[in-house]
């Protein structure tokens, strides 16, 4: 990583984010980044050396899924509690935050799960005046979001009440004077409508952060350290149209310029007209250089008589890889290979649960180079999240409807056709992938979605056009709203525009005589059908 040294304006002002196993991690990270705090996430038994050379200016104890009344149990570093900064505890954080001071905690039968209304006491500098509304005795109340058994039944010496509920006295407890901070619930999520205020009184107040995380000091920061790291080498990137390949071409450009040399790879399998766009938005109007291989036919060779899901991915993938690695021979003077890697690949492939989520990505972007290619990784955007990722490609310059774009899964249309893939069966699918895509925007509810696309399904279907009796091909569309892909619920479209897609697509592509909409949500089923 680069050092404060280097990079001071951006990276100086930094919160750590100790893991203890909760689905909520991320989210709080995103929350503090949102408002506008670098800070990493890093498991729970992070050495006492390591967290001294991160240098935080704040420490917030997440939460997690085990009990702190249980032998064995996480516990967070006791340098954490001597080291001199504030601490935070959400939820589990909370708990081993009173445990190791010498509170005490205790299991429940009373579990708390959901919304709740929390009664807050006094006022400090983590609540300040916030409130969502007012009792009858005058008490400020905050509406808040729960998810514990546990809870906390004595206190630390030094701490006191800072907020409760009926069946959890000690909601909220605060340690004036080492600005130690725990709360029960879960400030992070959306459903405490006051969390965002909550984190930002903790970040730049009480932790005195400046708010340098800012779309334009990031890119300008990337920049800065792409310069730093190739010098005058040449850096190869596989452009596939997606959202994070798109924003690190328009960075690099922006960056070295001609160093930069992109590589296209055309399987056959993309939406409609997307390797024109793909060239026409960066050779054409960016001026970035790109070589654009046309490999259909071998793809579609290949994926001949392959039907079995997994297969088909590692068809595509390997293709992929011996198209790039024959085209990047053909440039001299390579020396570095750029990937769309971002933070949470660092997250899950570091293995954050065992403590490991500082350990660099071991697995490529581009489906696995082969080893002798010998290239350098260049990843401008390994600290980031999706969600900036998108800031950033807007601050770049690139249009909206690219950065918000549906997410498109790497073997493209090859997993969108169940069963084996063939030329007439992509052709089909693409356009009635676009018809489909196009009366969303038109009715407004592309961007309401978060993945809306066709399915090509190889059963025909009885159908009758004019007077004539067709026999042909069925596709389903698929759509869902989802806020992190790992469940998503189907999209509730109105009737109106799932007729005027469906009719379109029967009438202006021959070869479909039915269309379904698929009704189900994750789980149990995924996103993709294959």
């Amino acid at each position: 990583m680069v050092t404060d040294a280097q990079h001071n304006n951006i990276h100086s002002h930094r919160i750590l984010v100790l893991d203890f196993g909760s689905q909520y991690t991320q989210l709080i990270a995103r929350r503090i980044r949102e408002i506008g705090v670098y800070c990493e996430i890093r498991a729970f038994d992070m050495s006492e050396d390591e967290i001294k050379a991160f240098a935080p200016k704040g420490i917030i104890l997440a939460g997690g899924p085990e009990s702190v009344t249980e032998a064995g149990s996480p516990r967070a570093p006791e340098i954490v509690f001597s080291y001199g900064v504030p601490v935070l505890g959400i939820c589990y954080g909370m708990q081993t935050m009173a445990a190791q001071m010498g509170g005490a905690v205790q299991g429940s039968n009373e579990r708390e799960f959901g919304y709740a209304q929390i009664r807050l006491a006094g006022e400090n500098d983590f609540i300040k005046q916030t409130k969502d509304h007012v009792d009858s005795d005058g008490n400020a109340l905050l509406d808040v979001w729960m998810s514990h058994g546990d809870k906390v039944t004595a206190m630390p010496a030094g701490f006191e009440v800072m907020a409760g509920t009926p069946s959890c006295p000690i909601a909220g407890m605060v340690h004036k004077e080492k600005q130690f901070y725990g709360v029960q619930f879960h400030p992070e999520v959306t459903h405490t409508k006051q969390g965002g205020a909550l984190l930002e009184h903790f970040m730049l107040g009480i932790c005195r952060c400046d708010a340098l995380w800012t779309p334009a000091n990031i890119v300008e920061d990337a920049i800065e350290r792409v310069r730093e790291q190739v010098g005058t080498d040449h850096v190869l990137l596989g452009l596939s149209g997606g959202v994070d390949s798109s924003v690190v071409a328009a960075l690099l450009h922006k960056a070295i310029g001609a160093q930069l040399t992109c590589v296209f790879v055309d399987n056959g399998l993309l939406r409609k007209n997307e390797g024109d766009q793909v060239m026409e938005m960066f050779a054409k109007n960016m001026g970035v250089k790109v070589i654009r291989a046309n490999a259909e036919e071998l793809f579609l060779s290949r994926l001949q008589g392959v039907s079995d899901p997994e297969q088909k991915r590692k068809v595509i993938g390997n293709t992929f890889i011996d198209i790039f690695d024959e085209e990047s021979s053909k440039i001299d003077n390579v020396q570095w290979l750029a990937q769309g890697t971002i933070y949470p690949d660092v997250i899950e492939s570091a293995a954050a649960k065992t403590g490991k989520a500082h350990v660099i990505k071991s697995h490529h972007n581009v489906g696995g180079l082969p080893e002798d290619m010998k290239l350098g990784l260049v990843e401008p955007l390994r600290e980031l999240f999706k969600d900036e990722v998108r800031k950033i490609g807007l601050e770049l310059g690139l249009p909206y409807d690219m950065v918000y774009r549906h997410p498109f899964p790497g073997p493209g249309l090859g997993v969108r056709i169940l069963g084996e893939v063939k030329k007439e069966y992509a052709d089909i699918l693409r356009e009635a992938d676009a018809i489909f895509l196009e009366e969303l925007h038109k009715a407004d509810w592309y961007h309401k979605t978060s993945q809306a696309f066709v399915v090509f399904l190889p059963v025909k279907s009885v159908g009758v056009v004019g007077d004539g009796r067709r026999y042909e091909w069925v596709v389903s569309l698929r759509a869902v709203e989802t806020i992190d892909f790992m469940t998503a619920r189907w999209a509730h479209l109105p009737y109106e525009l799932l007729e005027t897609v469906s009719n379109r697509i029967i009438n202006e592509i021959s070869g479909i005589s039915r269309v379904a909409y698929d009704v189900s949500s994750k789980p149990p089923a995924t996103i993709e059908w294959e």
